[in-house]
């Protein structure tokens, strides 16, 4: 699969664009900087924009040109950020120890997602945030982005599910006009997801 990611990542132009995830950057302004994790964070652009605004940055993504282009993007903007290329597999999650974890469009097959979800988790301080947007089951066959295989698309109780210690700030399905780039535009349905550990 880190195959397909290099791939996709080895043009010069950036796939998903340079700009953060509009939700990722709301709660990012509305938050106090600490230290934050961001798993597939791809080319770097909220990885990026959250040292950008102060955070301590800890990202990792299965793609070595994602790597590769987050670390020019963080060099253009003058910022640093800790960035390892790794499967999710041989990631080594360090526990109680980020105030915020992000997931944005961070899609995991059922077995996969319940197990790295837990670890996820565990990596949250006490009072950490997780920020979380996916697409949902409803995107199943639009054409504005997101996973073909509908075991990959998300379910809102599902999520719930595997984060049951968390305190829901905020949870829903969004029917939104994406212009993320050329990779992510047109209507798409959406789950957005914000919850605090007890």
């Amino acid at each position: 699969m880190s195959k397909f990611w290099d791939e996709r990542y080895a043009p010069e132009r950036y796939y998903y664009g340079k700009e953060p995830n509009a939700f990722f950057k709301s709660c990012i302004d509305n938050g106090k900087p600490g230290k934050i994790l961001l798993p597939g964070d791809g080319e770097g652009r909220n990885s990026v924009y959250a040292a950008r605004m102060g955070w301590e940055v800890y990202a990792f993504d299965q793609s070595k040109m994602g790597r590769k282009k987050a670390l020019m993007l963080a060099e253009e903007h003058g910022v640093s950020i800790h960035y390892d290329a790794n499967e999710l597999a041989d990631y080594s999650i360090e526990v109680n120890t980020f105030d915020m974890l992000a997931l944005i469009y961070v899609h995991l097959y059922p077995s996969e997602r319940r197990l790295y979800h837990k670890a996820f988790l565990s990596a949250l301080k006490p009072g950490g945030r997780l920020v979380m947007e996916v697409f949902s089951k409803k995107q199943f066959g639009n054409d504005s982005g997101g996973p073909k295989d509908l075991e990959l698309l998300y379910d809102l109780a599902e999520i719930k599910e595997d984060f049951p210690s968390l305190e829901i700030i905020y949870a829903d399905y969004l029917s939104v006009f994406h212009d993320e780039s050329f990779a992510h535009r047109g209507d798409a349905e959406i789950i957005r997801f914000i919850g605090q550990k007890k």
